[in-house]
Formats: C-alpha cells, sequence, structure tokens
C-alpha cells in the first residue's frame, strides 16, 4: 500500500490549521512554498539541513512582507510546516542560527566556509552537514536551498550580493566546492530577484489603489458635508 502523503493531503491539513481566508495576493506564494516543501519532503534523496530551513524562511518572510493582518503571519507559517510534517519551531530557530553566524564572518570567511576549502568549528553540526553536502552525490539539490545560501551571503555583506561580479564569483566559489551546479544556482537566484522585485511593485500598485481609493472616499464624505440642505418651500 502507498502511504506517501499528497499535495492534496497537504494543503487540507494546511487549510485546517490556518482556517482564515488568505489574501488573494498572497495565496500563490502560500501554496507555491507549501508544495515545494511537500514535494521535497516526499523525495527520498532529500534531507533537512539548516541552510534549505533558513531558505524556507527568508522565502516567506520577504513575500510575506506587508501581509495584513500582521498576526496572521505567523499562523499560516506555523500551518505550512504542520502541514508537510515537520515543526515550524526547528525552522525557526535554525535559521536565526544560521544568520547570526553569517553576521559574525566576514563574506570571505563565510564563503571560504561553505565551500568547504576552510573548516570552522563555530557551528560543528552545520559543519558536518556542509561536509555531507560535498560528499554526497545524491544531495537533493532546490530552489530553497540556493535561496538560503543566498541569505547568508545577504547578511554576511549585503553590498556583495549587490555586486555582480561579486555575487557570480562568490555563487561559483561556493557551487564547486558543494560539487551542486553553478549554473542551477544562478538561475534559481536570478528568479528569486525577479520575483522579489515584482512583489514589490504589485504591493506599491496595490497600495496606490487603496490610497486613491481613500482619497475618494474622504472627497466624497467632505462634498456630503458641505452641501446644505435643501430648503423646504
Amino acid at each position: 500500500m502507498n502511504n506517501v502523503r499528497t499535495v492534496s493531503d497537504t494543503k487540507r491539513t494546511f487549510y485546517s490549521l490556518h482556517t482564515r481566508p488568505i489574501n488573494t495576493i498572497y495565496r500563490r506564494v502560500v501554496e507555491e512554498l507549501m508544495v515545494e516543501m511537500h514535494l521535497l519532503s516526499v523525495n527520498v534523496d532529500f534531507s533537512y539541513n539548516p541552510i534549505y530551513a533558513l531558505g524556507v524562511v527568508t522565502t516567506f518572510d520577504r513575500f510575506m512582507q506587508g501581509y495584513q493582518p500582521e498576526r496572521d503571519k505567523e499562523s499560516i507559517f506555523q500551518a505550512i510546516c504542520k502541514a508537510v510534517e515537520q515543526d515550524p519551531q526547528r525552522y525557526r530557530q535554525d535559521a536565526e542560527r544560521s544568520q547570526a553566524l553569517a553576521k559574525s564572518l566576514a563574506a570571505s570567511d563565510l564563503i571560504a566556509w561553505l565551500s568547504q576549502t576552510h573548516h570552522s568549528d563555530r557551528d560543528p553540526d552545520l559543519q558536518s552537514q556542509l561536509q555531507a553536502i560535498a560528499n554526497n552525490s545524491q544531495f537533493k539539490y532546490n530552489r530553497l536551498f540556493a535561496i538560503g545560501l543566498f541569505s547568508l551571503l545577504e547578511q554576511s555583506d549585503p553590498d556583495l550580493v549587490k555586486d555582480e561580479k561579486q555575487r557570480t564569483d562568490a555563487i561559483k566559489t561556493i557551487a564547486d566546492g558543494l560539487h551542486l551546479s553553478e549554473d542551477k544556482l544562478n538561475k534559481d537566484l536570478e528568479l528569486y530577484r525577479s520575483n522579489l522585485e515584482k512583489m514589490s511593485q504589485a504591493l506599491a500598485v496595490m497600495a496606490d489603489m487603496l490610497l486613491a481609493d481613500r482619497k475618494k472616499r474622504e472627497q466624497r464624505q467632505q462634498t456630503t458635508s458641505a452641501t446644505p440642505p435643501t430648503a423646504n418651500e
């Protein structure tokens, strides 16, 4: 009997855990992230690691910016993780730990560590996982892992990721050291950055529409209050 959970099972679990409606502009973000995590979770070659966790958390936090009501965001994140039978607290803690480590390192040291040209005892667990990735020819590379790597670079040196040459060189070094496809990394990260820009533009348009709508309502109210009552003859 095949007991592998389906995408429908995961979605059903999610909507049973988070019962409030999700704003239309964000629904696709939520469902795409959830489906991506589901497909990885049922893949025999996939293994959880803190960089993947950081990719999940970064993707969620970046693309859910501006979500209203704000209090629903954590409920949505927890429901996504639980729907794929994962611990949301573990994701948050591993992401925070990885980010704190990246902030404490110079970009050159971080790149050397991620590419395994230099080993570090700053985080033995992550060090052993990086070694395992580099030595595992069956490692299940995925977009969220790529975003986690990018986020580490961003935390260490925000200017580096904005500079195309420095960013490209860093990604090449890391890809070579971990035996990942440089082409896949670059394509996934370009798409990620492009989608962030599109989301930012969509939110700006939505904000402009809401502002214009509010101004129209205020003008109507002012016109109504300024109109003198009709005298009875």
